[in-house]
């Protein structure tokens, strides 16, 4: 295993992290919006699937609200792996292409496990966050939470107690790391041949290298999400492919692969 990890990290190193400024991830949503723009197609296919899934979760478990809340904020955690195939369209319109919905699809290769691998591990990571929120909040609310209201009330306003504080930090101390691991990873992966230890390392190096950009870029990717949830869910049938294509233009931003060989 340290044999393993030591090959990643010397993989990772032989390329580098570029330079930006602290407000580039606001260029990133305004190229984002454009590749939308260019090719609507597939992105919003993706975002109707996932407000699809969305309202199945709400009609298979609104009377128990502790459990949704758990996994709409865990949706936040295995988004970048849902968005795998829109990062292939933005690619495809970088090199003057024509994407369509199958481009989205052929990502997805039987014969190259890497990506489904991240998948799982990030799928395992959004499972035990639902896990732990619903057991913290049925095992510690002073009463049942069955509604929004409830949240509201039992929880979020609670006169007396720490829950909420709790419900968030522990929240935050899952998603801070699965977004170091993955906010430039998947993309990488499917651009170009390296090992899955070796793309979340140099996921960690953009992070630590550019600290308030990427805080900045995750305050927009949790604002404009939340927003689309705002809005019954109906805004992330255009919030998840906007921040999809715009993880994409993140991802060049701040990778330089030149010398690596290309994914086909």
């Amino acid at each position: 295993m340290q044999w393993r990890t030591t090959r990643a990290l010397a993989e990772s190193r032989t390329f580098s992290v570029r330079p930006i400024p602290a407000l580039r991830p606001l260029g990133w949503l305004a190229r984002g919006w454009r590749d939308l723009l260019r090719c609507p197609g597939p992105g919003l296919l993706h975002g109707l699937a996932v407000f699809v899934f969305g309202a199945l979760l709400i009609g298979l478990a609104h009377e128990h609200f502790w459990l949704l809340t758990g996994a709409f904020s865990g949706f936040l955690l295995v988004a970048p792996v849902v968005a795998t195939g829109l990062y292939a369209v933005s690619r495809e319109l970088a090199r003057g292409g024509q994407p369509t919905w199958r481009s989205s699809l052929r990502v997805w290769k039987p014969d190259d496990g890497r990506l489904v691998t991240f998948g799982l591990l990030l799928a395992l990571a959004g499972t035990g966050w639902v896990l732990t929120s619903a057991s913290l909040i049925t095992g510690f609310a002073g009463a049942p939470v069955d509604e929004p209201a409830d949240f509201l009330h039992v929880v979020v306003l609670a006169p007396t107690g720490w829950l909420f504080e709790a419900w968030l930090m522990l929240g935050a101390l899952l998603a801070a790391p699965v977004f170091a691991s993955s906010v430039v990873a998947i993309p990488l992966l499917l651009d170009r041949q390296v090992s899955v230890l070796a793309a979340v390392f140099t996921s960690w190096r953009v992070v630590m290298e550019h600290p308030l950009p990427l805080a900045l870029w995750a305050a927009l990717i949790m604002g404009l999400t939340l927003l689309g949830m705002l809005t019954l869910l109906v805004g992330l049938v255009v919030v998840v492919p906007w921040l999809a294509h715009a993880s994409w233009h993140a991802y060049r931003d701040l990778v330089d692969t030149t010398g690596l060989e290309p994914q086909p």
